[in-house]
């Protein structure tokens, strides 16, 4: 490990708003902060959003500044590249961010039942490939595993570069009667909400070079379970 990652990573793990356990304390156990979110480290009684692979951190930092009544959480296995976010809101004095070091596998050991309000899915990894498609994050898997920690009707917003990702996406809500609150394979020629138009690093890569950003976003039934029997993906 180079010295200014390791640096980082240093700096990164004596930050307030951070935790990041070893997998050893999680893997099928629950973490001590479950539950406790707002009474332990946000102090509040506010709603808990989450950015699921949230790099380094540019969409949480961003959704804090323009929402201060609600707490952010970004979530990420990569520290090195959350530091940033961590560094930001630091330095900025924002105390609605948090950011949690974890394999997004592991999210309930974290979050009680109806945790959470929100959740964002930013540029995940598409994992391209149907051999691959239940290692992506809108999977029905793992929309499962986030519907025992949203509250019921959560919403959850899927913004990508990956024009597979975001129709096997459409077709795992279409196969399941979920109908998109919205949803673009074009979003910048839409005329949308500021909340959309917050660029993380690797999306203004991705304008530069041309390439469409799509999003969707729709609701989880909390009683509802995400069936995957139905969906084709790609080969």
């Amino acid at each position: 490990m180079g010295k200014n990652k390791l640096a980082r990573w240093t700096e990164f793990g004596s930050y307030d708003n951070v935790i990041q356990p070893e997998i050893g304390e999680v893997a099928g156990k629950d973490h001590p902060i479950k539950g406790k979110w707002n009474n332990e480290l946000f102090k509040n009684s506010n709603r808990i959003v989450l950015e699921l692979g949230c790099g380094k951190g540019e969409y949480t930092v961003g959704l804090a500044n323009t929402y201060p009544e609600k707490n952010f959480i970004g979530i990420d296995i990569k520290g090195a590249r959350m530091w940033r976010g961590a560094k930001t809101a630091n330095e900025q004095s924002l105390p609605n961010v948090a950011f949690l070091r974890t394999r997004i596998e592991f999210i309930n050991s974290f979050f009680a039942e109806d945790e959470v309000d929100e959740i964002w899915i930013t540029f995940p990894d598409p994992h391209p490939g149907g051999r691959n498609a239940n290692k992506r994050l809108s999977s029905p898997w793992f929309l499962n595993s986030y519907r025992r920690l949203l509250k019921d009707k959560g919403l959850i917003h899927l913004k990508t570069d990956n024009t597979e990702l975001y129709e096997f996406t459409c077709k795992v809500l279409e196969n399941n009667d979920i109908v998109p609150v919205f949803s673009t394979n074009n979003l910048y020629a839409e005329e949308t909400s500021n909340i959309l138009l917050i660029k993380t690093h690797y999306e203004k890569i991705f304008l530069a070079a041309g390439m469409k950003i799509t999003y969707l976003s729709f609701h989880l039934d909390k009683e509802k379970v995400i069936e995957d029997g139905k969906v084709k993906a790609k080969n």
